[in-house]
Parts: structure tokens; C-alpha cells; sequence
């Protein structure tokens, strides 16, 4: 209970020289760091001039609704008797682009492939997506549709 607090920093790394004197004259390569964990490298979306080798925020933010989602839903699974042995999402988000350059996500959508140890016990297993999917965090925090169309196997 109570509130979480999370800290993250930012570092532009992609100043090639003479920083932003021009759009083309930098690089969109930044480093995302947290206290005791391994770097992430990012950039913009090629689509922006960024580097397709680095994760884009777009990215992230699909990977973190996949996230929040399965360790929800494996939690759900352990305290209702689901033995999940596998699980995977392939997850998809959509966004906007505005004429103005601004735009904005219109929706994502989870994939999620379940593999559950005993057959009997594969409706559970569907239906404990929904759960999941109202207890997430990220998904409560965000304007925009998150849908789950997922897959459980035996």
C-alpha cells in the first residue's frame, strides 16, 4: 500500500560536436540508467533519424505494458492453482503521427502464448487475463485502449 517511487536518468550521448545547431547535426542516442542495473542504449525511432540498434521510447513503452501484464497475470496464475511453464507475448502498439509532428499511441495490443502444465486447467488460465489486465499499472495509466488476445496451451 501507499506510493512507489521510481528514478531513472536520462543522458543524451549523441552531441556529435556541435550539439543541435542543426536537426541533422546530432545524433538521437541516449542512455537510460538506474542505480545497480545494466544500461539501456536508446535513440528515436529511424523513422526520426534514430539509430534502429537501440530501443526507441515507443518501444519501451509497448514493452512495459507486456510486463506489467505477465507478472500480473503469472501472480494471479500461482495463487489460483495455474502452473504456467511458459510464456511469451508478442506485443504491438499503434501510433499517430500528427501533421504538427506531435502524435500519440492509439492502442496496443498483447499477445500472450500460455503454456500451462495440466489441460484442466486452461479456462482458468484464459480467464485470469482479464484479472490481469485490471490490475496492471501501466495499463490503468495510460489514455488509450490496451487489448489482450490471448493464447493458452496445454
Amino acid at each position: 500500500m501507499g506510493t512507489h517511487q521510481y528514478e531513472v536518468d536520462v543522458v543524451w550521448t549523441g552531441n556529435t560536436g556541435s550539439g543541435t545547431s542543426g536537426y541533422k547535426a546530432y545524433e538521437r542516442a541516449h542512455e537510460v540508467l538506474a542505480e545497480g542495473k545494466e544500461t539501456i542504449l536508446g535513440s528515436s525511432d529511424p523513422s526520426f533519424r534514430g539509430d534502429r540498434s537501440r530501443y526507441n521510447p515507443e518501444e519501451l513503452l509497448v514493452a512495459s505494458l507486456s510486463q506489467c501484464h505477465m507478472l500480473w497475470y503469472l501472480h494471479l496464475a500461482s495463487v489460483n492453482g495455474v502452473v504456467v511453464t511458459d510464456y511469451r507475448d508478442h506485443a504491438t502498439g499503434t501510433m499517430a503521427e500528427h501533421p504538427d509532428g506531435s502524435g500519440r499511441f492509439t492502442e496496443v495490443t498483447l499477445n500472450p502464448v500460455v503454456s500451462v502444465a495440466d489441460p484442466e486447467t486452461r479456462e482458468t488460465a484464459q480467464a485470469l487475463h482479464e484479472k490481469a489486465h485490471s490490475m496492471c499499472f501501466i495499463a490503468a495509466s495510460v489514455n488509450f485502449p490496451v487489448r489482450h488476445e490471448p493464447t493458452v496451451k496445454a
